[in-house]
């Protein structure tokens, strides 16, 4: 039987939703092991001038934790 902790993040990207989910994961990865699902809780855009600046989402990520 195994116990998994869910913990939230947030990334941004300036190109788009999936590269701040991407970005996000592979940073999450450099500080959390066993990693098995992420969830996007919700997502964003900054604006500046009228046009989209960055996209932002907000992850909960599950890890499975070590015996």
């Amino acid at each position: 039987m195994s116990v998994a902790r869910v913990t939230e993040i947030s990334a941004t990207s300036s190109t788009s939703f999936d590269d701040a989910v991407t970005h996000g994961i592979e940073r999450a990865s450099k500080t959390l092991r066993n990693i098995t699902s992420a969830w996007v809780k919700d997502s964003n855009v900054e604006v500046s001038d009228g046009k989209v600046a960055a996209y932002r989402v907000n992850l909960a990520v599950t890890f499975v934790l070590d015996d």
